[in-house]
């Protein structure tokens, strides 16, 4: 069971992810950072939703790094061919991923690592409720365990299926351009933690 859902759950999330960009132009994407971004100052301060802000041109400057987008400005200049042969890939990149489409696409994974540099704003705050949650799992284990308990592989399967629909649900709330006030994203890693936990506490364990 566990399989099948992850299986529909991942192909419906490619779906979603691949459609987004389609019917939402780029700009929908950019006003939704900005709505956002003043939401966070008002929770966090003005201070704290720049920090946010330069941790996301930070992460996405590191992704556009490991695009494989060949460049004209990284190809080696070495004579007249090469620099004619290199102006001329950077035309076709240019038309081919120039277009509404893949400017969206872009957009899009701009609002998902605003939203995850958000997200990370929130650990700190949340590590000792996610430790505590996971421990816990761990220590229900060992005691069933010990006591010779039968670990419950129903509870089992359950949990993992909401593990699995939690974290592709989440990803699909970082694309969507719909607004997420801040305290939501907080939710994301408490109850993954939860849920987690009790797949820990309900996987079977010998000795």
């Amino acid at each position: 069971m566990i399989r099948i859902i992850s299986i529909a759950a991942l192909t419906l999330l490619l779906i979603f992810v691949l459609y987004l960009p389609a019917a939402n132009p780029p700009e929908r994407f950019t006003a939704q950072i900005r709505n956002e971004h003043e939401l966070n100052a008002t929770l966090w301060g003005e201070a704290r939703a720049e920090r946010i802000l330069d941790r996301t041109l930070a992460m996405n400057k590191a992704l556009s790094g490991a695009s494989p987008v060949p460049n004209a400005t990284h190809a080696p200049q070495t004579d007249r061919m090469a620099q004619a042969v290199a102006q001329e890939m950077e035309r076709v990149n240019q038309r081919f991923f120039g277009n509404a489409y893949f400017r969206s696409i872009d957009a899009l994974l701009l609002l998902a690592t605003f939203r995850l540099a958000a997200l990370y704003e929130w650990l700190p705050v949340q590590a000792f409720v996610i430790l505590a949650l996971v421990v816990d799992g761990l220590i229900v284990r060992v005691l069933r365990s010990k006591e010779f308990k039968p670990h419950d592989p129903e509870w089992f399967a359950l949990h993992a299926s909401a593990f699995v629909l939690l974290v592709c649900g989440s990803v699909v709330a970082f694309v969507v351009p719909l607004t997420i006030a801040p305290p939501l994203l907080a939710l994301v890693p408490v109850t993954g933690s939860l849920f987690l936990s009790r797949v820990i506490a309900n996987f079977h364990r010998q000795g």
